[in-house]
């Protein structure tokens, strides 16, 4: 079937404007990362991994903070991470009443303190678990329910495809998020596009493309490769939200430097909302080399830069070492 990245399309019963989605960043994809993607133009955008159980037991910052959602993002999805399905229920009923469109479930994530507890990737190796979580989150919810997975735990193992599959055909959800590379690769190799386009021809749900889509042709070529019914910008995206607008053909250009530090400059006024000053700076320091990188300074100024924003003392030193920094020392990108 033709499609295009800028077609709309559904996911459960939710209308969703375009086919280019921010994937869910692990400590990154709060309200206001979520929002930036929305203004250049992501179709859909999904939350960082939020812990079921953090949830259930009502913590109050993870409550406070990673369950906010701006009203100007929608639809939006919150992805979910546990292994207990009471608890997951529970989740997904609070994570419904604070307004969110969707639920996604992590059972890709390769990091050892997710993996022990059960959760994230160790869902590979247990299908019934798998599906019994997926079940729970849509009946806690009332939600469409999604799932982003790994091909497998390790090189050879295709256990993410037999979850897949179950999860497909058993576990109710409204689509799957394929990331084709083994958990223990992380982010590293070469994607195997050619299984993802399997899992897209085989499975009766959508299944979206994530891994390897850095730049605008990546993600393009990976679309038409597999299949998928959409991409999720992730790494790629982190300080780039031009991105976005490249593949729905809206620019061609790359960001120029009044654009790059305006940007950076809501970026600061919506950490300094969130968190207050003491905390966005503290936060915004994993933040500042993405931009810094985008200025494509030359090494020696690129170097000292990023060296002195990672020790200023606040939000308002940090802006001025980035708009102090003489224009003719940018280089073309």
């Amino acid at each position: 079937m033709d499609r295009a990245l800028t077609d709309h399309w559904t996911l459960g019963a939710v209308r969703i404007p375009n086919r280019v989605v921010l994937a869910p960043l692990a400590g990154i994809g709060n309200w206001f990362v979520r929002l930036q993607a929305k203004r250049y133009g992501a179709g859909l955008v999904v939350s960082e991994m939020v812990s079921s159980f953090a949830v259930h037991y009502r913590n109050e910052r993870t409550c406070r903070e990673l369950l906010r959602i701006h009203p100007d993002e929608h639809p939006v999805s919150v992805q979910l991470f546990g292994h207990d399905p009471e608890v997951m229920a529970s989740a997904a009923e609070s994570v419904a009443a604070a307004g969110a469109d969707l639920i996604d479930l992590n059972m890709g994530c390769p990091v050892p303190k997710v993996c022990k507890t059960g959760a994230g990737a160790a869902l590979l190796e247990d299908p019934s678990r798998a599906v019994a979580l997926a079940r729970a989150a849509a009946k806690g919810s009332g939600l469409p329910v999604t799932v982003k997975l790994r091909t497998g735990l390790r090189p050879g193992d295709d256990s993410g495809v037999e979850v897949a599959r179950a999860l497909a055909h058993d576990g109710g959800v409204a689509g799957l998020s394929i990331h084709p590379r083994h958990a223990s690769q992380r982010h590293k190799g070469k994607p195997d596009y050619e299984l993802a386009r399997n899992l897209v021809e085989e499975l009766s749900v959508p299944v979206l493309i994530s891994g390897g889509l850095q730049t605008a042709d990546k993600a393009r070529a990976a679309f038409e490769q597999t299949g998928a019914a959409g991409v999720l910008l992730a790494r790629g995206s982190l300080g780039n939200p031009w991105l976005f607008e490249q593949l729905l053909g809206h620019r061609d250009a790359e960001p120029d430097r009044g654009e790059i530090l305006a940007e950076l400059d809501w970026v600061i006024a919506c950490a300094r909302e969130h968190l207050g000053d003491e905390r966005a700076t503290r936060y915004l320091r994993k933040f500042y080399p993405w931009y810094v990188e985008r200025l494509a300074l030359s090494p020696a100024v690129g170097k000292a830069l990023q060296a002195a924003v990672q020790t200023a003392p606040s939000l308002g030193a940090a802006r001025s070492l980035f708009h102090d920094m003489p224009a003719p020392a940018i280089t073309a990108a």
